[in-house]
C-alpha cells in the first residue's frame, strides 16, 4: 500500500495496512540540504528550493509525507510583521526565521489586508506545494499548516502584552482572534484550493502549561471551533504541552485529528477520548530523534503505539540535525510495530 493511500483511510478511519509515520509540521533534515547543497535559509525564501528540501525525508529515510514550509513566520508576515530570514549565514547554521518587528502594538490597530494570497510568502509556499505533488504526490501526501489564532496574535504583538489583556480585557482579544480567525480561514481555503492533502492547524501558543483549561475553553476553543466548522477535510490540530487537562475540549473543536506531543501521556487520552477520535502523536522530536539511539526510538515508537495512537507523529518540527540513522530507524519502527492484523 503506498503511503499516500494508507494515510488517507487512517484520516477515514479505514483500516490500512499498518500506522504510518508522518507529520503535519516541518521535517526537513540537514542531510536533506546537503543533498541539494543548500543553506538553511534559502529553503524558506525559493519554491523550487522549499519543495526539494521538502521531499528529501521521504526520498531519504521513507517518511511518508512532503510538508511546506518549514517556519511559523508566514501568517505574521501577512498581517505587516517584519522576518529575520538570516541570509547573512553560512551552510552550516541552523537558524530558523524569527520576527525582529512585530506588526502591532494593541489588538485595536489590526488591520487584515486585502489579496492575502498575494502577501508575504503565499505564493511561494502554494508554488512549493505544487511542485512537491509533480515530485512525490502520487507517493506520499503533500500537506502544509496554518497557526492557530491566538498563536498569531502572540506573534504580532508582544505575548507578555498579549497574556495579561487575555486575564484583564478578554473582549478585546476575543474581537481580534475573530478577525485572525477570518484571515486564517481565508488562508486554509486557498491551501486547500491549491490540491494539498492535509493541514494542520498548530495552535501552540494555547498550552495548559500557560492557559488553564478555563481559559481555553472561553478564549481559545471557540475560535478553533469556527475554523475547523469550516475548514476542508482531513484536517489536524496540534497544541503542544501537557495537553491532557485539555484533550476533550481538544477534539470537540472538530477537527479530523488531533496531534500530541510528548508531554502527553497518550494512553490516558485515548482512555479519555474513545476509540472513535483519531490521535496523532508522540515522539520526541529532540530527545529521542536527535539525542537517542536505535533502542530509545524503537521504544518511544513502540510506547505510543501501545498507548493508542492512530499514526506516530513527532510532537513538533523535527530538528533538522536529526542523525540519518535516526531517521530511518523511526521509520523502520513503525512499520514494524504499526502492523495491523
Amino acid at each position: 500500500m503506498k503511503s499516500k493511500e494508507r494515510i488517507k483511510k487512517i484520516f477515514a478511519k479505514e483500516k490500512p495496512d499498518r500506522l504510518a509515520c508522518f507529520s503535519g509540521m516541518g521535517n526537513v533534515t540537514v542531510e536533506g540540504l546537503k543533498k541539494y547543497g543548500y543553506a538553511f535559509y534559502e529553503i524558506h525564501l525559493d519554491a523550487e528550493k522549499m519543495a526539494n528540501a521538502a521531499c528529501t525525508s521521504y526520498e531519504l529515510y521513507g517518511f511518508e509525507c512532503a510538508v511546506v514550509p518549514f517556519d511559523v513566520g508566514v501568517e505574521a508576515e501577512i498581517l505587516g510583521a517584519e522576518l529575520n530570514f538570516y541570509t547573512h549565514k553560512g551552510k552550516e547554521d541552523i537558524l530558523y526565521p524569527t520576527i525582529k518587528k512585530k506588526a502591532i502594538n494593541d489588538p485595536e490597530e489590526l488591520t487584515i489586508p486585502e489579496n492575502i494570497e498575494e502577501r508575504g510568502r503565499v505564493q511561494t509556499i502554494l508554488k512549493a506545494l505544487e511542485l512537491c505533488q509533480k515530485k512525490v504526490g502520487d507517493e506520499v501526501p503533500v500537506a502544509t499548516y496554518i497557526l492557530g489564532p491566538y498563536l498569531v496574535a502572540g506573534q504580532i504583538m508582544e505575548l507578555e502584552k498579549l497574556l495579561k489583556m487575555s486575564f484583564k480585557e478578554p473582549d478585546k482579544i476575543n474581537e481580534m482572534l475573530e478577525s485572525i480567525t477570518d484571515m486564517l480561514l481565508e488562508l486554509g481555503g486557498i491551501f486547500y484550493d491549491a490540491g494539498i492533502d492535509y493541514l494542520t492547524v498548530r495552535e501552540m501558543g494555547a498550552t495548559s502549561d500557560v492557559l488553564s483549561p478555563r481559559m481555553f475553553r472561553s478564549l481559545i476553543q471557540p475560535h478553533l471551533k469556527r475554523i475547523f466548522s469550516k475548514l476542508k477535510e482531513p484536517n489536524v490540530l496540534h497544541i503542544c504541552g501537557d495537553t491532557n487537562p485539555i484533550v476533550e475540549l481538544m477534539w470537540e473543536c472538530g477537527a479530523t485529528a488531533i496531534s500530541v506531543e510528548q508531554k502527553n501521556d497518550v494512553a490516558k487520552t485515548r482512555e479519555k477520548l474513545g476509540n472513535d477520535a483519531i490521535i496523532f502523536g508522540n515522539v520526541n522530536p529532540y530527545e529521542t530523534l536527535v539525542m537517542g539511539d536505535e533502542e530509545l526510538i524503537r521504544s518511544v515508537v513502540k510506547k505510543a503505539i501501545d498507548g493508542g495512537v492512530d499514526s506516530v507523529w513527532p510532537g513538533c518540527d523535527i530538528w533538522p540535525a536529526v542523525p540519518p540513522e535516526n531517521m530511518k530507524a523511526f521509520v523502520r519502527a513503525v512499520e514494524e510495530f504499526g502492523k495491523l492484523e
